[in-house]
Formats: structure tokens, C-alpha cells, sequence
């Protein structure tokens, strides 16, 4: 079920909201278990049991560390061999196996496998929990319902935010909601829904009438258009997500980590993941990048422990050596940076076209970078990069569709407004004081809020790109 979609607004949600509050504070936490596990089985209903399965798993790993201090190494280990089994198996089984193939010139068979909606959010979630409790940084959770209610919690269950278990350990056992935080939460999701359904989605069109062609049947500027638009794609399509996790989120007592920061603003790729998927950027700073050893020994084991983590980083992406390029390619600039202390750089005084050329030198690594993320398959992201660059002979008879083509009114309003609102122009919206400017705001929300449903229902184009992660 998506966040965008009719039936999540106007049937889920206000049946859930109406039952949460109506029921004692002993049972909204398993209301929102009931309502969580329906959310999921609405979709995939044969994948619930991985998702329960996962659930037992740590729970009785994590009692097995805290009951057996002298052996808990060896039952995280086993419990973390479990979770990312069942990772591999659904989502890198046949990838693996084409590789195995291609290299040994074998002939083995695919297996039909799906992976389940939202497997690599929910592993990590239960891992930070196995974790947490193996470093006794969190007690262990003996009631199995709470702990479900963790992993399988439906605002953040399929795409994030990467929830870490120190962060809603207390949240989960005594929550207070207010009005405020109610209406702030109402606010946040139209926000994120305005973000999804009116620029990402009229982003996506464009990128996916471009990408559908072959690179050497449109025009350079095409490819850079197409690009592009695939960049405020993403960052909208899962920004807004995000957004319409943390408000709801917030209408039922919860405070997740922000996930994003304006990314595209950086001046450096550095700067860019701190503010990028900050979820998953913590997850693996913390559970792995530090176990590595971190920047503790040295420049080359610094930089050794940076390689490993964005190559896992494009791995947990998917499984397509597109994905495992864009993780290296992220990476290489990363520990580039890292060599020559980019962050010493950032806090001295610049020139402003120093500042100028550092953000546009960030700009080019991650657009580039969004190429292999959009692409099907690596060879076609290297023949859209020679397009983009001049390096791919293009038959202007062969050029089907000018740029206009892909550039009517409403496209060309949505792109201005993708590029006013990847800046922190209305970053304190929310916030304002003035009771004129609050009126204003929530008049203005309400428009966006009408504008949306109407395109959900007027309109058939509606994916959402990190579900298939």
C-alpha cells in the first residue's frame, strides 16, 4: 500500500487515527501492531511470514546474547548470518548465480524468486536491535509484541526511515501526543505527499520517457535533461517518503531522525551523504565503519574502511552492478576527500567563486552518479554517458523528439519549483510565528493537499523508486 495512494488516504489512515484514539494508552501500541502488519500484508501478503520470521529470530538471538554473556559473540553471529540470509536469498540469490554462470561458463538456472517489499529497511532495523543489545547499549526487549512493533511499524516498515532501536526504545514503552505535534505530523505528510505526487512523479515521467529509449535516438541536451530530471526524482520521490513517514510518525506519538538535509546544496560528496539518506548513512557509520576501526588507524585504514562501506552501500541498493558502481564511484570522490582533508577545507573562508566551483564539482558526481542508480543495466549507463558527453554519435535524422516533447506548462512549472525547493528557502515554514503567516501556510497546505489527491486520482503514473529496496 502506498503513502500516495487513495485507499492509504482516505480508508486506512482515518480508520487507524479514529481506532488509535479511541482505545485505552495500554492498547494503541498493539492497534498500531495490528494495523502495521495489515499495512504490509496488503501488498504481499505470502511475504508476512519472512517479516515474522525475522522477528523471532532476533528476539530470541537477542535474549541468547543478553542471557549467555560468555557466548554472545557467537549468537550474533549466528543471528546476523540468519537476518542476511534471508537478504541474499530474495534479493542477490539470482544475481550471484548469473555471475557464477558468467564466470565459470556454467548454465544453472534462475529461480523464480520476489523479493518482499521494504527486506533490506526491516533487516537492518532488526540488526541495529541485535546489535544495540550485544553492546549493552540498550536493555534486551522481553516482550515480543514491542519488538515487533519496532520492525514492522508501517510508517517507516517499507522504505525508511532507517529506525534505530536506542532511538525509539522509550517512545515505544511511553509516548505522549499532543494537538500540536498531531497538526505538525498532518502538516509534515502533505508536505511530503505535495513533494511525491507533484514533482517526483512529474519528474519521473520525463526521466522514464527518456531512459525507455536508447541513448543514441535523442539528442545530447536530451540526455542531460533526462538526467536531470531523474535527479529531483529520487531526491523528491524518496525526500517526500520520508517526510510522510515522519508526520505520521508524528500523529501517533513517534519522533524518527530526519532523513534528509537539502543534499543538494553540498559543496562536497563529503557533505552530500551527511546530508543524504541520513538514516542509512548513521546505520552504517555506527554498526559498520566504526567496527571496521574507523579513522583510528591511520590514513590508509581510514580510507580502506570508507571503500567498504560505500561498496556495501551500492550492494544493499540492489543487485546490479550498476548499483555496486555507483557505490564505488560515490566512494572514490569520498576518499579523495578524505586524502586531501576536505573538511579542513570547508571551514576556511572562500572566495565565492571557490564556493561556486565546489558545489558545482558535487552536482556533477552525484548527477553522473544518478546515471548508474537510473540505469537498467551498465552497459546502457555507459552509452548514456557518451551521449551526455558527446562521446556517442547521434544522428540528428535519428532524433526522434525535440526537448519540447518532454517540456510542456506544467513540467516546466515543476521544474522550477524542484529547483526552489531543493534549497532551504521554506525550511521554517512550519514554524512560523506570525499568525497572518500561519494562516497563510496552512491555506497554502490545503492547496497542495487538494492538488495531490487529485492527480492520484486522475492520474495512473505513480511509482515509488526505493520500494524495490
Amino acid at each position: 500500500m502506498l503513502f500516495s495512494s487513495m485507499t492509504f488516504i482516505f480508508i486506512f489512515l482515518p480508520l487507524l487515527f479514529i481506532s488509535y484514539f479511541s482505545v485505552k494508552k495500554e492498547l494503541r501500541n498493539t492497534v498500531l501492531l495490528i494495523a502495521s502488519i495489515i499495512f504490509y500484508a496488503w501488498g504481499e501478503p505470502r511475504y508476512l511470514a519472512i517479516m515474522l520470521l525475522t522477528i523471532v529470530i532476533n528476539y530470541l538471538g537477542a535474549v541468547l546474547i543478553d542471557n549467555y554473556r560468555k557466548a554472545d559473540k557467537l549468537f550474533l553471529i549466528l543471528t546476523v548470518i540468519a537476518d542476511l540470509s534471508f537478504l541474499i536469498y530474495f534479493k542477490y540469490f539470482n544475481f550471484i548465480l548469473t555471475n557464477v554462470n558468467n564466470i565459470f561458463s556454467l548454465n544453472i538456472s534462475a529461480l523464480n524468486v520476489v523479493m518482499p517489499i521494504g527486506i533490506s529497511f526491516y533487516t537492518f532495523q532488526a540488526m541495529s536491535y541485535l546489535i544495540d543489545v550485544y553492546r549493552k547499549e540498550v536493555k534486551v526487549q522481553k516482550d515480543i509484541y514491542k519488538l515487533s512493533l519496532y520492525i514492522c511499524l508501517f510508517p517507516q516498515l517499507v522504505a525508511g526511515p532507517i529506525v534505530k532501536y536506542h532511538d525509539v526504545e522509550e517512545q515505544i514503552n511511553n509516548r505522549e501526543i499532543d494537538f500540536e505535534s498531531i497538526s505538525l505530523g498532518v502538516k509534515r505528510f502533505i508536505i511530503g505527499l505535495s513533494k511525491k505526487v507533484l514533482i517526483a512523479n512529474t519528474m519521473g515521467a520525463i526521466a522514464d520517457k527518456i531512459f525507455i529509449q536508447s541513448p543514441d535516438t535523442f539528442s545530447h541536451l536530451t540526455a542531460w535533461l533526462g538526467a536531470v530530471a531523474y535527479t529531483f526524482q529520487i531526491y523528491f520521490d524518496f525526500s517526500g517518503y520520508s517526510d510522510m513517514a515522519i508526520g505520521l510518525g508524528l500523529i501517533f506519538g513517534f519522533r524518527f531522525m530526519e532523513n534528509f538535509n537539502y543534499p543538494y546544496i553540498s559543496k562536497s560528496i563529503t557533505e552530500f551523504w551527511r546530508r543524504w539518506h541520513i538514516s542509512l548513512s548513521t546505520w552504517f557509520k555506527q554498526y559498520v565503519y566504526i567496527s571496521l576501526g574507523g579513522n583510528r588507524n591511520g590514513l590508509f585504514a581510514t580510507c580502506r574502511n570508507l571503500g567498504i562501506v560505500f561498496l556495501l552501500t551500492g550492494i544493499w541498493h540492489g543487485a546490479s552492478w550498476n548499483f555496486i558502481v555507483w557505490g564505488i564511484w560515490h566512494g572514490f570522490f569520498i576518499i579523495l576527500e578524505k586524502i586531501y582533508n576536505i573538511k579542513e577545507f570547508e571551514k576556511q573562508k572562500h572566495k565565492i567563486q571557490t564556493e561556486v566551483l565546489m558545489h558545482l564539482y558535487c552536482i556533477f558526481v552525484f548527477v553522473i552518479g544518478w546515471i548508474f542508480f537510473r540505469a537498467d543495466n551498465l552497459h546502457y549507463a555507459l552509452k548514456y554517458l557518451a551521449n551526455m558527453f558527446g562521446i556517442l554519435r547521434v544522428c540528428p535524422d535519428d532524433v526522434i523528439f525535440s526537448n519540447w516533447y518532454y517540456l510542456g506548462t506544467f513540467e516546466t512549472i515543476a521544474f522550477v519549483a524542484a529547483i526552489l525547493c531543493s534549497v532551504p528557502i521554506f525550511k521554517n515554514m512550519l514554524f512560523v510565528k506570525s499568525e497572518i503567516a500561519r494562516i497563510g501556510v496552512n491555506v497554502w497546505l490545503l492547496v497542495l493537499f487538494f492538488f495531490s489527491t487529485l492527480f492520484i486520482a486522475v492520474g495512473t503514473y505513480n511509482p515509488f523508486i526505493y520500494f524495490r529496496f
